[in-house]
This record gives C-alpha cells, structure tokens and sequence, in this order.
C-alpha cells in the first residue's frame, strides 16, 4: 500500500512586525493576481542578471531525517540520500552591493543585505531528470525589507523572509555570530556561533558518506542552480546561479559548544547533532536565469 505523502510546508510570508502595515504587504506580495500578471510579463522579457560579491559564507551542514525532510520537497523532486539520511545547510552570508550587473559601476550605489538561506541537495528532478548540482531552497531570510518584498515580487525562485533581527558578524579572533530573530514574522530562527578549527575534519555521519573534507566541501559548496516551490502556481521554479567558489581558500570551522540552535532541526530529527562547518571567506555571485518548469 502506498504511503500517504507528507503536507508540503508552506512558505507563506508574514511581515515581523504585526500591525495593518505589515498585513497590507503581506497580501500585496501574496497576490495570485499580481504575481500572475508579472509572470506574463516577465517571460517576455530578457532576464535581469543579479550581480553581488558576497563574505563572510558560513555554511552549517547537517545529516538529518529523509523522511521528516519529505515535507519540504515538491512533488516528483528526490533529494541525495545516504542510509536514510539526507542532507540540509543554513547558508549565512554578506551581499556587497546586490543589484543588477548592468547597472556597471553604478551597482556600489545599492544596498549590502545580510542573507541566509537554507537547503537541501537534490538528485532527481520531476520527470526523472537526474539532478546536477542543484539545490533546493526551503527557506530564505534577509535582513531589508526592499529585498526581502522584491524577491516575492518579482522572482519564484527566491522567495523571502524578512528577519525582525538579522546579526552576521566577525569578531576580532576569527569566530562568526550569526542571530535571526523572527519578531512575529515568517522568517526562520537561528542563532550560532563558528570559530576557527585547527584541523580539517569530517564529523563522524559525514564521514561515512564522503571520502574526505575536500570532496565533502565540493559537494554542499559547488552548485549550478537552484529550485523552489511556487505555491501560488503550483510549479517549481529553476534558476541558475554562479558561485565560483575556490576551493582551496576555504576554512574549517568549528561550532562553539551549545552556541548553535536552530528549532527547525527538532522536526528534522537533528537537534542534538553539532553541524559540519566551514567559511568562505568571499566569492563573487550571480543569478543569471530563472524559469518555471
């Protein structure tokens, strides 16, 4: 008999601050209308490419429950299983100037959000397409209000969460403090600490499934694209991505003890594990596509 599928987690977006305001853009940026009227234009149009160089990406990688991570996948999408386990990352980091390539020398003139976003590791698309470095965003956080509301506006593939509080920062010795705070908003919750670690590692589940902290560090790092559900379409949208990541500058970190909660990892079956860390230290960033399949 076959098993009923887990309710897909919605990724509904509620402004952290409550009030008519907040509602207001709520609804505005959930508009089935709106949303289908700048699809219809879009596609029609040639896609912007999104430019930034982003620092300070701190990844936390951990090995948790397939099956408990069944409710964050799309239909007919397999994620990277090993044993019953698959695997999930909060990706932290700093935009320096996110705006459009085209815009030049002028793009220092925009913003530098705070971001992190959060995801699995796909190896099947629908259809039965094998998956080749894609990704799957299930969550996604900034710390603007501009772009955490233009990315449900005018892009699928990145829907965002706007943080109450959103704190990435570096210390003078090298450890990494990184708090989300949701206030009453959609946004998820994070709080942890990173610091420097001697030795280049593997924990002992990560072990088992990579030969070496080099190839364990390619895999969650070296992505072509990535996919997210469209709720409102009931779609899937892709969209390809550059991050030419030098794998030799990257660093080995190390959680502070207890300094790591993230309540997402409780439903994941992972909330008592230490993540696999590592940071690099800056890498430049583009979005260069995006397309519903």
């Amino acid at each position: 008999m076959t098993q009923p599928r887990p309710q897909l987690i919605h990724n509904r977006f509620v402004h952290p601050r409550p009030g008519l305001p907040g509602r207001l853009l709520g609804r505005l940026v959930s508009s089935p209308r709106l949303l289908a009227a700048r699809r219809a234009l879009l596609s029609r149009l040639p896609f912007m490419v999104l430019q930034s160089e982003v620092e300070r990406v701190v990844y936390l990688n951990w090995l948790v429950d397939a099956k408990a991570a069944a409710r964050y996948v799309p239909p007919g999408v397999r994620l990277w299983q090993r044993d019953g386990k698959t695997l999930f990352t909060a990706l932290t980091y700093a935009h320096r100037h996110f705006g459009p390539a085209a815009a030049g020398p002028l793009r220092r003139l925009y913003p530098s959000p705070l971001q992190s976003n959060w995801r699995f590791y796909v190896d099947e698309l629908p259809g039965g397409m094998r998956a080749d470095r894609i990704v799957l965003f299930v969550k996604n956080t900034l710390d603007s209000a501009i772009y955490a509301l233009g990315s449900r506006l005018f892009s699928d593939a990145l829907p965002s969460h706007l943080a109450a509080r959103f704190v990435h920062r570096q210390q003078d010795d090298g450890a990494i403090r990184t708090e989300i705070v949701p206030g009453a908003g959609s946004a998820p919750a994070l709080r942890s600490a990173v610091r420097p670690a001697a030795v280049r590692g593997l924990p002992a589940g990560f072990a088992d499934c990579f030969d070496s902290w080099e190839s364990a560090v390619a895999f969650l790092c070296l992505q072509d694209s990535a996919i997210s559900q469209v709720e409102d379409a009931g779609r899937i949208a892709h969209a390809g991505i550059d991050l030419p990541i030098d794998l030799a500058a990257v660093q080995p970190l190390e959680a502070a003890s207890d300094e790591c909660d993230l309540p997402m990892l409780r439903e994941l079956g992972a909330q008592h594990a230490q993540p696999f860390c590592f940071l690099v230290p800056a890498v430049p960033f583009r979005v260069l596509w995006e397309r519903l399949l």
